[in-house]
């Protein structure tokens, strides 16, 4: 704008007065106040500019931030999920642990009752064993059944013949009478008084106690070295049968070996061969029976050791045996004893009917066998 043009430029106020200010100061202030505005909005502009910027940065790192703990969610949760599958593997495992440890509890028992099995099964080849190993005896029923013990069904026992070893001591003797009370009225006199010749001699009655076995347990168990041979020749000489026995049960060919001993069981009849290896025995008696020189069939069979393993006893008096002791040794035997023998059989002192009678001097050693309360000098 030319400067005519600001002379002839004017301001004119609403109401038509002109002003008194120039006007190109005006126009110079509103420049100025535009300017003001103009700065102040640049600095406005300037400052929203870095605002923006940093809202823009602030974004990024929330957007970084974001992603990173989207990772790490993400992550979480693989884990989660891996330490869930490792929670049901470990469920798992510890339910196969417990499976295991029951498994092997009951393979423990079985263990355990397969060896009492064994043990069991070793017991009854061991009673087989003795079952079979005693020499065959040929028997005949002559007796009756009891149909009340039978069907009571009561435990069966054996009955063993009485015979006890009574060791007597010197000046004394037994005598065993026919009635019961006869013994009885002697030992309740205790003192006798009997005439020999001239003189008087006194003996002193006691009754004749013992222990008597009442219940007896027996372990049996099979020798491992012995057999124990039955059914020998009646009409052989003992001494050559078992000259022949031991030559035979020598030979390796008859399934024998060496022979240790041979001995007779004079009671029985049978024989016993010990060898000196404990392998030998129990192939002979596997085949069980065995020819001897072509001539003889022997049984062999095991020979069974026996161990008392319970043993009870009771105090057993005799009622018809009398024991006399203090006897003076002034004569000889056979006469004493007849002496003897004679005064108690008589009614006037007090005796009776004498089923037996031993005497023992002063200085002898003898020994009674009691059978059915009878005694006999052995």
């Amino acid at each position: 704008m030319s400067d005519e043009q600001l002379q002839k430029f004017s301001v004119v106020t609403t109401n038509g007065d002109v002003p008194g200010v120039n006007p190109l100061d005006q126009v110079l202030q509103e420049i100025e106040r535009q300017k003001a505005t103009y700065e102040k909005l640049l600095a406005d502009h300037r400052e929203l500019s870095k605002d923006t910027d940093q809202n823009v940065e602030l974004t990024k790192r929330f957007q970084k931030r974001n992603a990173i703990l989207r990772q790490i969610l993400t992550e979480d949760e693989m884990e989660q999920a891996q330490g869930l599958e490792l929670y049901k593997e470990d469920t798992r495992l510890c339910a196969l642990q417990e499976t295991e440890g029951r498994l092997k509890d009951e393979i423990q028992k079985m263990k355990e009752e397969l060896c009492c099995m064994d043990k069991l099964t070793h017991e009854l080849e061991k009673q087989t064993q003795v079952s079979t190993a005693m020499p065959e005896k040929r028997v005949v029923f002559t007796g009756s059944v009891s149909v009340a013990e039978a069907s009571a069904g009561t435990s069966s026992s054996i009955d063993m013949k009485v015979r006890i070893m009574y060791p007597m001591e010197g000046g004394t003797a037994l005598v065993t009478f026919e009635d019961a009370e006869v013994a009885q009225s002697i030992i309740s006199m205790e003192q006798h008084e009997i005439r020999l010749g001239d003189c008087f001699i006194r003996v002193k009655a006691q009754p004749v106690q013992f222990l008597m076995p009442s219940h007896i347990e027996v372990d049996t168990r099979v020798c491992p070295r012995r057999i124990l041979l039955s059914d020998l020749p009646k009409k052989v000489e003992m001494k050559r049968l078992l000259d022949r026995l031991e030559i035979h049960f020598q030979k390796g060919r008859n399934g024998g070996g060496e022979v240790e001993t041979i001995d007779l069981l004079r009671d029985s009849g049978n024989v016993v061969i010990t060898f000196a290896e404990d392998n030998v025995a129990k192939g002979l008696t596997d085949k069980k029976y065995h020819v001897v020189d072509n001539m003889y069939k022997l049984r062999v069979t095991p020979f069974v050791n026996g161990e008392i393993t319970n043993l009870q006893t009771r105090m057993s008096v005799s009622q018809r045996t009398v024991l006399l002791t203090e006897i003076p040794d002034i004569m000889e035997q056979e006469n004493m004893q007849d002496s003897l023998e004679i005064h108690f059989q008589k009614g006037g002192n007090g005796g009776g009917e004498v089923d037996a009678f031993i005497y023992n001097p002063l200085g002898h050693r003898t020994l009674a066998i009691f059978e059915e309360d009878s005694p006999r000098k052995k």
